[in-house]
This record gives C-alpha cells, structure tokens and sequence, in this order.
C-alpha cells in the first residue's frame, strides 16, 4: 500500500466524521489524464481536505517550511504533506513563480492530477481575490482541463488558518470541466491569460457563493 493509500485509509474516516464532509460534482474530475483542479483558498486545512476527498491523488505546490520543521510535529506534517502529494518549493524567492509554474507543467506532462490556488495566499477575510494568471499559462501550456472546486465551511472551522480545527461541517464542491484549446499558442498573451483567469474565477465564485473582490488578495492583506 502506497502512503498516500495509507493516509487516506486512516484519517479519510476520520476527517469525514470531524468535519461532517459533504463533496458534491466528485465525477467531474477526470479519471485519466492531466487535470488541473482549481480553487478558493480560506484556511490551512484547505490542503488537507482536498486530497482526501478525490479518489485521484492530487499534487500540489507548498511552502518548504511545511517539510523542514523540527520536533515530532515537524516530522508529522512533512510525511502527512509529501505523503499526499505536496511538493516543496521555495516560493519567497525571486524565482519561486517560475519554479512552482514549472513543477505544475511537470506534473501536468506526466498526466497526473495538479491542484492550485489561483489567489495565490489564503483569503483574508473569507472573501474571493482577484485569480493569477499562472493557472491560465498551466491550461495554455499543458491542454490540460481545469476542474473548478469550492471549499465552504473551512475558515469557521480553523478561523486565521492557524490552531486545531474544530469539529463542523464542510462541502468541497466540484464544478464541471473547462477547457481552453480555442486559445492553444496564447500562453504569452496576456489578455488571453487575463480572460482565462477570470473565467475560472468566475465559475469558482459561483461555486462557492463568495463575494468577488477584484484585487489581490496579497494587496488586501497589506493594505
């Protein structure tokens, strides 16, 4: 049994039961081939639902911090998180964009599931941020689908992203697939990857339920 088999057999149950699971549109995701699933982000737990609820594992981008801590819990969240299939980049770097966009394609060119957040950060307030556009050059790039989710309920849960979560109730909902083969050869423009963008923003939004903020959610947070 892989790892990952192994995580989801013992704590799927278990996450289910704390946080009263409900997934919805599940067989919109592709049972083969590359597949982008693209989100709102509210909380920290975001990344550890999101692997439990699809029956395909999902490869997704996050902080090297989360693998290099310390002490027991250190050494618990770097076999939970690479175990699920995260995997570590440095992203404070000058060049943490590229090297995230570039893992993605990677993942996208062997035909295995990747998953993003186009805010970029966690919302501040519960609020839907302005999208960026590195999920468009991934689709452009790659031709591979994008499957648009919602998380509800998750901030409630673990309000600040931070601490124990509390036990509640919370719906991962999945939109059907888009795709953008009309725009192939696109990847470099910019108004294309702007409209891209939007377009899956959109439809995350209306999955969601939240109020749309057109700005970034990185410049909301300094403000």
């Amino acid at each position: 049994m892989s790892r990952f088999a192994l995580i989801k057999a013992v704590l799927g149950p278990i996450m289910r039961l704390m946080f009263r699971l409900r997934v919805e549109g599940a067989g919109n995701i592709p049972g083969t081939g590359p597949v982008i699933l693209a989100g709102n982000h509210l909380t920290f737990i975001d990344s550890m639902v999101l692997p439990l609820v699809c029956d395909r594992q999902v490869f997704f981008i996050g902080k090297d911090e989360y693998v290099t801590g310390g002490g027991l819990k250190g050494r618990l969240m770097a076999w939970f998180f690479t175990g699920v299939g995260m995997i570590p980049v440095d992203r404070d770097g000058g060049r943490g964009g590229v090297a995230a966009l570039m893992t993605g394609r990677r993942v996208l060119e062997d035909g295995r599931v990747f998953g993003i957040y186009p805010e970029g950060t966690r919302s501040p307030d519960g609020r839907l941020y302005r999208g960026r556009t590195g999920i468009a050059r991934l689709t452009l790039m790659t031709g591979a689908p994008v499957v648009p989710f919602a998380m509800i309920g998750t901030d409630k849960l673990q309000p600040g992203g931070s601490g124990i979560p509390h036990p509640g109730k919370v719906t991962v909902r999945f939109g059907e697939p888009m795709e953008f083969s009309r725009y192939e050869g696109m990847d470099r423009d910019r108004y294309v990857l702007r409209a891209v963008t939007d377009s899956v923003m959109t439809e995350v939004m209306r999955l969601s339920g939240q109020e749309y903020v057109d700005i970034y959610a990185t410049k909301a947070k300094a403000a």
